[in-house]
Parts: C-alpha cells; structure tokens; sequence
C-alpha cells in the first residue's frame, strides 16, 4: 500500500512553516523524523492535503544547557540527545531515556518533538518529560504558547496541539538533588518496542526520601504520575527493601481506562519501580 497523493512543502523558516500550516480547509500535517508519520502514510491511516516538512528549519534544532534549565528543540534527533556530553551530566535520564528508544538508524532520524507529538502510550520520552516538569512550547501565526508536558498529551496518539501549531522547543528545569532513573520494559527483536516503563525521580538526604516522583507509562493512554506511591517513598530508606511498593504500584496504576492485559502491566510497573530504585540506591552509596 502507498500514501495517498498530498502536496509537499518543505519550508526553511519557522515563519514560512506556521504559514504553510495556517491552511483553512485543509488537512495539513507536519513532518519530523517521520518515523512514526511515514508508516501511517503509507498504510493510509492519515490522508493529509499538505505535508509540511521541517527538516529544512535550522532554528528548531539544537540543546541549550542553562544553569537553571535545559532548552531542546524540538527538531533536536535523539541521537543527539544521547550523545550530547553537557546533557549527560545536567539531565542524565534524558539521554539515556534516548538511548533506550529503538536502534541507531532509528534515533538518527526520529526527533524528541515528533515523540512528544506521537504521544504513543508506552513511549519513553513523554514520560521522562512528564517527569522531569517539563514545558513544551508551540507556536502558531496567531501566537506561542507554553503546555506543561503533564497536560500535552490527551489521549492515546493525541496531544493538545492544534492542527496549524508547531512544537518548536521543550524546556526542562534543572532540580538540584533531584535524581532520576528510568526503567523499562520491551518486546523482543531488533527494535525493542515498549510495553511499560517507569520514570523515578528522589531527593535523598540522610539515606531517606524527602521527595519522590513517580511517572507510569504503558499502563493507560497517557503517562501518569502516581501522587500515592509518591508519598508512600517519602520518609522511607532508599536502600530499601520495599516489596510492598509493587502492590502499591499496581493498585494505582490499574486505576482508569487501560488494557485487557491491566492486571500485568500494573505489576509490571511495580517491579520496575523497585529496579529503579534499586539502581539509585547504588548509585547514592558510591
């Protein structure tokens, strides 16, 4: 099966792009890496009049390091992310949360804003944006505007982008004693597709929990963080044991709509969380 004929755009300027997008009547959709939106292409599950290419625009690429956040274009290829030495050392979780997603010949290409955009259910990197407080910023002619990663996502492959804006940057703040661990797990095979996954963030002082942040994805249509199993980490010993933690998981991650397979992946979550915690604990007795 092939596209449906479109017409094709490939714009230079983020100017020219919002312009193109701006097409009443039309059904114009953007495209990134294409690593997501070129299957659906061509198995025909969008039908787009317009293809706005952005690979063109030089401006919405790059990682900007600040002392107090990180500000990452939204064209910026994963690749990048997991390979860029400063973001290694202010977001560590980011860029291996990159790593993780797929193979080489996959992150070269795909882009952290066309992930975000996918809003694929069990994906990594919404869910480390979620996370990590991020901000994501679109931009359309009549304007930009800021939309907490917690609220971009609506629904399984929806996002609260409207059908003429662009995502032209994420901003992540930097949280000092705030440390992350993701943990995941895939299908087999060469491309390792997500199932669950879990995102971690501590504050330890005193070998003790002062503050926990806990992110669930694959366990329902968006990533969720889980203010339950937050407070329940708080005041603990991060060594651990904590077995009760996965039933704790569990119970709140089966909450809402899910999948036939809830029940699991719910567990699944709660294991997860323990490896992540497991894995902080030592890196905090090095």
């Amino acid at each position: 099966m092939t596209a449906v004929a479109f017409d094709y755009t490939a714009p230079t300027t983020v100017d020219d792009a919002l312009r193109a997008l701006h097409a009443p009547g039309l059904t114009v959709t953007p495209l990134a890496g294409g690593q997501s939106l070129v299957p659906l292409l061509t198995r025909r599950e969008i039908r787009p009049d317009v293809v706005v290419d952005l690979n063109g625009i030089s401006a919405l690429a790059g990682i900007d390091v600040g002392p107090d956040r990180v500000r990452i274009g939204a064209m910026t290829r994963l690749r990048d992310l997991e390979q860029h030495a400063e973001l290694a050392r202010a977001l560590p979780v980011l860029a291996s949360a990159a790593a993780s997603v797929a193979h080489p010949h996959i992150r070269v290409r795909a882009t952290l804003g066309g992930s975000l955009c996918h809003a694929a259910p069990a994906a990594a990197l919404p869910a480390v944006a979620v996370a990590l407080g991020a901000d994501v910023v679109l931009r359309s002619v009549r304007g930009a505007r800021s939309v907490p990663a917690a609220r971009f996502a609506s629904g399984a492959g929806t996002t609260v982008r409207a059908r003429d804006e662009v995502l032209t940057e994420v901003t992540f703040p930097r949280i000092d004693g705030l440390a992350y661990e993701f943990s995941e797990l895939c299908t087999r095979g060469s491309t390792g597709y997500p199932v669950v996954g879990v995102c971690l963030g501590l504050q330890v002082a005193d070998g003790l929990v002062r503050t926990a942040r806990v992110v669930v994805t694959g366990c329902g249509p968006v990533p969720a963080r889980l203010p339950g199993v937050e407070a329940a980490l708080a005041g603990r010993p991060v060594t651990g044991p904590h077995p009760e933690l996965v039933a704790s998981v569990a119970r709140e991650a089966a909450r809402g709509p899910g999948y036939e397979d809830q029940e699991y992946r719910a567990e699944v979550a709660g294991v997860l969380l323990l490896r992540a915690l497991s894995a902080r604990a030592g890196r905090e007795g090095r």
